[in-house]
């Protein structure tokens, strides 16, 4: 085999064989397949893209290109992936609360992506939390509290590490075979018994269009259970923020308030009904309604609150740290008002995403440091009425200049009308295998 032949077949559209894929996946990240070839192949694949059999042996050599996460426990093993949106901080809550029953949760998570947040980068707001920990240090954790959240480690799917980095400079991220593989050869590298994908669509999600949300849900389930890891995919609506807090510490103060049985609505749901298709997918319950009651019990007795508060000690994080008055707060505080009477009509959540960017919550570049205490909340969200001179977003800032840009952003992701307008159903459909 050669690189030039395989980059020529996929480029005519040709089938490539397991042995071939493999070839360029372990030639690449061993470096003897240089940038150019593989900067080819993968813009063949993003043109001619790749049968589901074909996305599946991908998504293996590159599993296989480091060393996948081996556990000595019959215990059941599920994890959640999102793909990403504004506000969303299902993880953190979540996770604790199906470690209560027994369903241990490792969690491999990412930093902020574009104008959306990072698990990471909300926990690191936390003092003392290290998300760094090595396998060894992730495993002990898992086995001990039931859950832990953890960043990619160098021994897991190097391949996609390399791969991905390339990906991002030959315009090839947009392709669903290369996307599927990237997502499910970090989290198959856990080693699950099973696995729930939360896949967002709407204007502030990466697969804004419906059609190309339930076609990369439905290829990283059919990787997922040809893998042999029992997975599901919820197709859940990101057209408005989840939850009212779109920033780091408030983030995580959101998720404790729902552990503590408060907290906006639309989040706890999305947090029950994840979490009661975890326990489903782990054997602790025969049907996701009886999973969600489980869900729903172990918030209102505090369980998972205190399953939350022994994750983050025994990762060395400061609890006590949440409840202290100075873990929220910025030097500057604004809101944006509605300059008339009416209904939200629509918003654009990708713009609010990139408001708390531009605040300093995410990064504009890969060198930025992440600061922590910057928010916007969405106080209102499309199909509520409001009048003239009510806050629809409240700003917290630690730069003047920065808090105007992301108040002009603001000012301009909204719109009213006179007519309500029905909110999109908060989950769209469910994708099993």
């Amino acid at each position: 085999m050669n690189a030039l032949e395989i980059i020529r077949k996929k480029r005519d559209g040709h089938k490539l064989a397991a042995g071939e894929i493999r070839f360029m996946v372990d030639g690449y990240t061993a470096g003897d397949i240089p940038d150019y070839q593989m900067a080819a192949f993968l813009m063949a694949t993003f043109i001619r893209g790749m049968d589901p059999e074909e996305t599946l042996n991908l998504t293996r050599a590159m599993i296989e290109s480091g060393k996948p996460i081996t556990w000595e426990t019959e215990l059941p093993r599920v994890d959640k992936h999102s793909t990403g949106g504004v506000g969303d901080k299902v993880s953190i809550p979540l996770a604790p609360l199906v470690a209560v029953y027994g369903v241990l949760v490792p969690m491999i998570s990412g930093r902020a992506l574009g104008h959306t947040g990072g698990t990471l980068d909300k926990l690191e707001s936390i003092p003392g939390y290290r998300t760094d920990l090595s396998v060894p240090e992730f495993k002990k954790v898992v086995l001990g509290v039931g859950a832990s959240i953890i960043g990619q480690t160098e021994e897991l799917a190097p391949a996609d590490r390399k791969i991905y980095a390339l990906r991002d400079a030959t315009a090839t991220v947009e392709s669903i075979p290369l996307i599927s593989a990237s997502i499910m050869s970090k989290k198959l590298s856990e080693g699950l018994t099973g696995l729930v994908l939360d896949v967002k669509t709407g204007s502030g999600a990466f697969m804004e269009r419906y059609e190309d949300a339930k076609k990369l849900a439905e290829t990283m389930v059919g990787i997922g259970n040809g893998y042999g890891v029992k997975t599901v995919a919820l197709i859940t609506d990101m057209n408005v923020p989840l939850g009212w807090a779109a920033g780091n510490s408030c983030e995580i103060c959101e998720s404790v308030q729902i552990l503590k049985g408060h907290g906006p609505e639309d989040l706890r749901e999305i947090v029950i009904t994840l979490g009661g298709w975890m326990l489903k997918l782990g054997g602790k319950v025969d049907s996701v309604d009886v999973g969600k009651e489980l869900i729903d019990e172990a918030i209102r007795d505090g369980r998972g609150l205190r399953k939350f508060r022994e994750m983050v000690e025994a990762h060395g994080g400061d609890y006590s740290a949440i409840e202290r008055e100075d873990f929220v707060g910025a030097e500057y505080e604004a809101v944006v008002k509605a300059e008339e009477d009416g209904y939200i009509t629509s918003m654009n959540t990708k713009e609010i995403g990139w408001a708390a960017v531009v605040l300093g919550a995410g990064r504009l570049r890969k060198e930025d440091r992440i600061d922590h205490k910057v928010c916007v909340f969405t106080l209102k969200k499309t199909g509520d009425y409001v009048k003239k001179g009510e806050a629809v977003f409240r700003v917290f800032a630690n730069d003047e200049e920065k808090l105007d840009e992301a108040l002009n952003r603001l000012r301009n992701a909204f719109t009213i009308g006179e007519e309500q307008v029905e909110r999109s159903p908060l989950i769209y459909e469910i994708v099993e295998g």
